[in-house]
C-alpha cells in the first residue's frame, strides 16, 4: 500500500511550538514596553517633584540677594534649606554649596559664591542645580538598572525695579528739600515737641485708624499697596501714638511686652543686637540672635517719603512721593520719647511681595521681588 502525500507527523508539533516561543517573546516584549512607560511616567512624575523643589531653593535663595557677600552665604543657606525640607521620593534632598551659583546676566556664566564676591554688588540671579537623585526601577531593571539618577535645574534672580510698593509701614519720612543721603538717620514718627504740624507726627492711617492698627502696620507692615510718583492719597493718624509705635516696631527686636502679637505672626529679625549700622548689621557683626525663631531682613523697611509741602495739621491727607529703603538701628523706648530714626540705605534689596506697571510711574531701583526664570 501507498503512502499518503503530506508532511511529516512531526512538523506541526515543530510550527505549534515555533509560534508559542514567537508568542512568548512578543509577550515579554509588550511586558517590557509597558514596564518602560510605566517606569519613564514614574521618573517623569518624580522629576516634576524635584523641579518644584529646585524652583522654590533658586526663589529662595535670589530672596536673599542683597549686594553683599553675607547675601551671597545666605542665599546658599536658604536654597539648602528649602531643599532639605522638600520631600522627595520620601527622602530629603540634599544639595552641595558647590551647585548653587550666581551671575550678573541671566545668561551669563554662573560662578561659585566665592568668585563672585569679587562683584557681589551686582550679582542678580541664582541657579540651583539638584545633586543626582537615585530612583527606583521597577519593571524595566534589565533596560535602565536598578535605579535611575534624576536631577533639576532652576534660576530665579530680581525682579525689574518695582514701581508698585507693598508692604510698607504706616509712617513716613519728609523731604525738607535736602537730599537723602546713604547712611544718614531720618525721622520717621516725630517726638511731641517736634511735630512737622500740631498734632501730625509722621504716622499714617494706611493700616487702620486705631492704636492696634498701627502696632499691627508697624509689625508686619500695611495690607496694601502704592506707587512711586503717582498721586495716592492716604490719611495721617493724628497722635503721638508711643505706645502702639513701640509695641510695632520692638516684635521686630523679639520684643512683644504688652502686645497680643505673637513670633510666629510678626517674627523678630536674626539679628536683634541693639544701635547697629546697616553696614554692621550686612556684616553680621556684632550680631545677639532671638530667643523665637527669627527671620532675615525685619529690621530693613519700607517707608514713604512724603514732600514737606504736603503736610497739614491733624489728620489730613498726604501724597506719597517715593518710597525710601530704611535699616532700624534700635528698638523704641520707654515713654514718649524723642524722633524715631532709621538709616537710610542704597543697597538693591529682595522683598515679598511688590509689582511693575508699566503704565505707573517712575520705578525704585533698589527694590525688587524674586522671579522665577527659568
Amino acid at each position: 500500500m501507498k503512502r499518503r502525500n503530506g508532511s511529516k507527523p512531526g512538523g506541526r508539533r515543530r510550527e505549534r511550538g515555533v509560534a508559542l516561543v514567537i508568542t512568548a517573546l512578543g509577550m515579554s516584549a509588550s511586558l517590557l514596553a509597558i514596564g518602560l512607560v510605566v517606569d519613564i511616567c514614574h521618573f517623569y512624575m518624580i522629576k516634576t517633584e524635584l523641579q518644584h523643589a529646585a524652583d522654590a531653593a533658586a526663589l529662595a535663595g535670589a530672596s536673599a540677594l542683597d549686594s553683599s557677600s553675607t547675601g551671597l552665604q545666605k542665599a546658599v543657606t536658604r536654597a539648602g534649606q528649602v531643599l532639605n525640607k522638600s520631600g522627595f521620593n520620601k527622602n530629603n534632598v540634599v544639595v552641595p554649596a558647590a551647585n548653587v551659583k550666581f551671575s550678573i546676566n541671566l545668561d551669563d556664566s554662573y560662578v561659585s559664591k566665592e568668585s563672585a564676591e569679587a562683584s557681589a554688588a551686582n550679582i542678580r540671579f541664582v541657579r540651583v542645580t539638584t545633586a543626582p537623585a537615585p530612583v527606583n526601577v521597577f519593571f524595566a531593571s534589565m533596560v535602565l538598572g536598578d535605579t535611575f539618577n534624576i536631577t533639576a535645574t532652576a534660576t530665579a534672580g530680581q525682579s525689574v525695579p518695582l514701581n508698585v510698593i507693598c508692604g510698607f509701614i504706616p509712617v513716613f519720612v519728609v523731604d525738607y528739600g535736602v537730599p537723602i543721603s546713604p547712611g544718614n538717620l531720618y525721622t520717621f514718627r516725630a517726638s511731641p515737641n517736634n511735630s512737622v504740624s500740631p498734632g501730625n507726627y509722621q504716622i499714617l492711617a494706611a493700616a487702620g485708624s486705631g492704636g492696634k492698627d498701627v502696632s499691627e502696620g508697624l509689625a508686619g507692615g500695611v495690607n496694601s499697596c502704592a506707587q512711586s510718583g503717582v498721586e495716592y492719597a492716604i490719611d495721617t493718624e493724628p497722635g503721638v501714638k508711643a505706645g502702639p509705635v513701640r509695641k510695632g516696631i520692638n516684635t521686630r527686636f523679639n520684643d512683644y511686652s504688652g502686645t497680643n502679637m505673637s513670633p510666629a505672626n510678626y517674627p523678630p529679625d536674626t539679628n536683634i543686637r541693639d544701635n547697629i549700622t546697616y553696614a554692621q548689621y550686612q556684616a553680621g557683626s556684632p550680631s545677639t540672635a532671638p530667643n523665637n525663631p527669627g527671620v532675615a531682613g525685619r529690621r530693613i523697611v519700607l517707608i514713604p517719603i512724603v514732600k514737606e509741602n504736603e503736610i497739614d495739621n491733624g489728620r489730613n491727607v498726604v501724597r506719597f512721593n517715593r518710597f525710601g529703603v530704611f535699616f532700624l538701628r534700635s528698638k523704641v523706648g520707654n515713654g514718649n520719647g524723642g524722633d524715631l530714626v532709621a538709616e537710610y540705605i542704597s543697597a538693591p534689596i529682595t522683598v515679598s511681595q511688590g509689582d511693575y506697571d508699566p503704565n505707573g510711574g517712575p520705578s525704585n531701583a533698589l527694590i525688587a521681588v524674586p522671579v522665577l526664570y527659568k
